[in-house]
Formats: structure tokens, sequence, C-alpha cells
């Protein structure tokens, strides 16, 4: 597969990447064997960051186009992701609040269907 396509099932920044991840084909084999067992580059990677914008989204409690929303288009470290979330930026705030608008609509919906789709006793 592509580098691009196995950093996104790795959950990390392609271009924090080594060159030689970044420039090379990676096998189902290879990335199950980075998923069972990281390298030092990885683990690095998923702990300190920087973080493609689902990690980012994620961390933060909001989606990726609140992310957009906000201006912020590029990746964050966990250093950074943590100043955000100590700094509760009135931006921060709102797409939290409309994250979990969209998730308690979801959790409805879901709620609505089930019931629909029960057998009446």
């Amino acid at each position: 597969m592509k580098p691009a396509t196995a950093a996104k099932k790795l959950g990390v920044y392609l271009p924090a990447t080594p060159a030689d991840f970044q420039e090379g084909v990676v096998t189902r084999a290879e990335l199950n064997e980075l998923q069972a067992d990281p390298p030092e580059w990885l683990r690095a990677l998923r702990a300190d960051g920087p973080h493609p914008r689902p990690v980012v989204a994620a961390k933060l409690g909001v989606s990726i186009s609140g992310l957009a929303r906000a201006g912020v288009t590029e990746a964050l470290t966990t250093e950074q992701i943590e100043a955000l979330k100590q700094e509760r930026p009135e931006w921060l705030e709102k797409e939290r609040a409309t994250q979990a608008e969209v998730r308690k609509e979801g959790a409805r919906l879901k709620g609505l269907k089930k019931e629909k789709d029960a057998p009446e006793a």
C-alpha cells in the first residue's frame, strides 16, 4: 500500500515519518508488524506527534470540520493540544458543545431506529 494509506491506518502524520517509510511501499505484513510491535519512531509519533487532524480532533473532542472552522489546518503536537485544552479558547468550547449536540442527536436517532425495528410484543 502507499505510505499515505499506511500512515492513516497507523494514525500518524505522514510528513513526520522517516524518509524510508515515506518513499517505500508498505505491505500488509509490514503494516501488521508495525501495529503489533511498533518501532521507536512510531511510538514517539503516537505519543508526542505531530498528529494528523483526525487524531487532533479526537483528542480535543471536536470534529475535523470544527478544526477547519477554527482555522486549525496544520498537524499539532501533544504539547500544543494540551495547551489548547488548558487555554480553553472560545472556539474550542463552542465546537465541543456542537460535537456534544451531534452525538446526542445521533444517540436519539439510533434509539428511534431501535424502537422502530423492534418487534412489537
